[in-house]
């Protein structure tokens, strides 16, 4: 059991049944009135967030955030099945769960899959991958003004900007976080 004024960023709890993570917190202590711990957290199954105030002695469950690095495998319609490296078993997750990761991943690439009560609810890309370009504009000679950027398809279909001299076929090292160009992959 947790206390409302043990909270911390990052910290997870379980609420009228369901998982939640702390994703701010503040302690206010009033000049009149008893102490609150102002809380924003957010629903680890659904994605919704709130704010709500909890009196710090306000125990809760905490709740149990099982990581597994799995290997992407394929996808059929909408379900995407990873396989779970040591015991081989394929888990198919829905799309809205994998939905910004596969922006970043290849079949046979490995994701960090997060667990609850043995039910997958994200899917987080590696921070740094390396893809292909597969289609770009041509970089014109001459253009050579700070900063110009181009939009470029990498191999996963994710189109993102790179600098005007990334050609076709090159491979570029992205920023999963941001989605940004970080340099061409050594």
């Amino acid at each position: 059991m947790i206390s409302a004024g043990d909270f911390r960023k990052g910290m997870t709890f379980v609420l009228n049944g369901e998982p939640h993570v702390v994703l701010d917190f503040q302690h206010v202590k009033p000049g009149k009135g008893a102490a609150f711990v102002r809380t924003k957290y957010k629903n680890i199954l659904n994605g919704t967030i709130r704010e709500e105030a909890f009196n710090p002695n306000d125990k809760f469950d905490q709740a149990h955030i099982e990581t597994k690095t799995m290997q992407y495998l394929y996808n059929d319609g909408d379900l995407y099945y990873f396989m779970d490296e040591e015991t081989y078993e394929q888990v198919p997750i829905a799309y809205s769960d994998v939905e910004e990761a596969v922006k970043w991943i290849r079949e046979n690439d490995e994701a960090t899959i997060k667990f609850y009560e043995g039910r997958p609810f994200e899917v987080d890309a590696p921070n740094f991958v390396d893809l292909e370009v597969i289609d770009t504009e041509p970089g014109v000679k001459g253009d050579t003004a700070t900063n110009v950027t181009k939009a470029a398809t990498v191999e996963t279909g994710t189109v993102i900007q790179v600098p005007i001299f990334i050609e076709r076929g090159e491979k570029i090292q992205i920023d999963t976080r941001t989605g940004e160009y970080l340099g061409r992959s050594k």
